[in-house]
């Protein structure tokens, strides 16, 4: 099975990512910062305090048309504004995992691991905005079973560091994939966690027997220009499964570097 996750960054390098999926050939991908805007197609502009970017309008969409062989799952953690054309929208926000069609899903669960849905009715705050996780239980064409976890870390303005709000995160998420796994899947974990390398998120998925594969290395790319490279991460319940496993430097598809594991 071949895994691919990938902080999608709304999809604001689209024509890079929607070459690069089909080409990489993962059986599962799971994408965080998507967005889905009912109604409408194309291109949006978001807006926070800090930054102003492009989005695309339907992410969902435009990701599960190049991959047409993939069952795509997205949940929704917020809603807020963005203008297409002069005009405003109201934009869904979440997560999005596609699963080949050949690989059965047969258990899984979405749930908040920070905060509850919420309707921005005048702007996107800037940090402290809700966070839910998708795991998803699948059975391969061998009968093999894996279980696939992915989350978007809440974002912080005060940094990464450790906080009550955090380790409170972790052990829902931890909870979650606990609630999913059976005896005897290999379980992955992954995702934008907005954490550093020595967070205790790891201590916590690590009582679940997961291992980070990350460690310390650069997880972002040139277009992320603050000094911290630290974000996403990719956890294992058996390295010995993994057969490849690769920060992605080049092609770029977003600010964040992809992750893409072999077992």
């Amino acid at each position: 099975m071949r895994i691919l996750s990938v902080n999608a960054w709304g999809g604001a390098m689209f024509d890079a990512l929607a070459a690069y999926l089909p080409d990489i050939d993962a059986d599962v991908v799971a994408l965080q910062e998507v967005t889905r805007t009912p109604g409408l197609r194309g291109w949006t502009r978001f807006e926070d305090r800090d930054r102003a970017l492009p989005q695309r309008a339907d992410l969902m969409t435009d990701v599960a048309g190049v991959l047409p062989d993939h069952e795509p799952w997205f949940t929704v953690s917020d809603t807020g504004p963005v203008v297409a054309n002069g005009i405003a929208h109201r934009q869904q926000f979440g997560l999005a995992l596609l699963t080949r069609r050949s690989w059965v899903r047969i258990a899984s669960r979405e749930a908040f691991v920070h905060g509850s849905y919420v309707d921005h009715h005048d702007e996107w705050p800037h940090s402290d905005r809700p966070r839910a996780a998708q795991v998803a239980r699948l059975r391969g064409p061998d009968g093999r079973t894996v279980v696939v976890g992915h989350v978007h870390g809440l974002r912080d303005a005060a940094g990464k560091a450790d906080t009550p709000a955090r380790r409170a995160q972790a052990k829902r998420l931890a909870e979650l994939v606990d609630s999913v796994r059976e005896p005897g899947d290999t379980v992955v974990v992954c995702g934008d966690l907005n954490v550093l390398p020595d967070s205790e998120t790891f201590t916590i998925l690590s009582d679940l027997g997961l291992t980070d594969l990350v460690g310390s290395a650069d997880t972002l790319t040139a277009r992320y220009t603050k000094p911290v490279r630290h974000a996403s991460y990719l956890l294992v319940s058996d390295p010995a499964a993994v057969r490849r496993f690769e920060i992605v430097t080049e092609p770029e598809v977003s600010d964040h570097r992809a992750l893409l594991v072999d077992l």
